[in-house]
């Protein structure tokens, strides 16, 4: 998966900036993207916890002097792309954030309180149900629990991108993990990009999830409101907690975010 990704942001940059650009030139460096991509992935030593350490540790002197080949690749094209997104700063988001109040207030004067204000990070509350949904005459349940998360991944070979992690599976064997845990949930409330850590409060006033993300039916969200298929999806609190206490041994973290031991 991360080969591919990789693969495509390189090939689609070198569509976009051409064969003779140097910065493309000297990332490929007579590569195709696929070529570049695998000698990228496989050669990085990053998801070593002690390679990291390491360099955190030596700091700037460290990076500099690395020869991993992402961090080189991190390198090679920091200061075009730091400059190119000081562009796009100065040049379009900071005169678009300067005239949003502006925007907006036209926006109201036309279209009255029909419309949404835009989601300009300023705080606001959606409020929504718990609801499950159908797809092609299949119902979609309102929630999953950690039990089901096995299921889901067993069911799919235990190969990437479903396999659960091997803290997850050490914890279900030592049956440290209560399985009929509730793990993600759905709800009608009404979301966009940037909702994602978004407390989800109950009537109760208790913090029961977190949204994170929402299913491809929510992208009309963006212009619209619908509660037919549109869901948002939460992670559940108690399996946060669950997590914590019997897979990562979290126990005073635990204590702190319940207010009891």
């Amino acid at each position: 998966y991360e080969k591919a990704k990789l693969a495509h942001s390189l090939a689609y940059w070198k569509a976009k900036m051409g064969d003779d650009d140097p910065l493309v030139d000297r990332v490929l460096h007579g590569r195709t993207p696929e070529q570049a991509a695998a000698d990228h992935v496989d050669g990085t030593k990053l998801a070593d916890v002690s390679v990291r350490r390491e360099i955190a540790e030596g700091g700037i002197e460290a990076i500099t002097q690395s020869h991993d080949p992402m961090i080189k690749l991190a390198l090679a094209v920091d200061a075009d792309a730091r400059a190119v997104r000081k562009v796009f700063e100065d040049e379009v988001e900071g005169v678009l954030t300067a005239q949003y109040a502006s925007i907006a207030r036209a926006n109201f004067e036309v279209q009255g309180d029909s419309v949404y204000p835009d989601a300009t990070f300023t705080l606001r509350l959606a409020f929504g149900t718990v609801k499950g949904y159908e797809v092609d005459g299949k119902a979609i349940p309102p929630a999953t629990t950690i039990g089901g998360a096995f299921r889901h991944a067993q069911e799919h070979g235990n190969t990437p991108p479903y396999e659960l992690p091997a803290s997850w599976i050490k914890a279900r064997d030592e049956r440290r993990l209560r399985l009929d845990t509730p793990l993600n949930f759905v709800s009608t409330a009404d979301i966009i990009g940037g909702n994602s850590g978004s407390p989800v409060v109950s009537r109760d006033n208790e913090v029961v999830g977190l949204i994170f993300d929402g299913n491809i039916q929510s992208l009309v969200l963006d212009f619209v409101y619908d509660d037919r298929l549109a869901r948002a999806i939460s992670v559940d609190s108690r399996a946060i907690i669950e997590a914590l206490r019997s897979i990562y041994h979290a126990q005073g973290l635990v204590e702190e975010l319940t207010g009891r031991p």
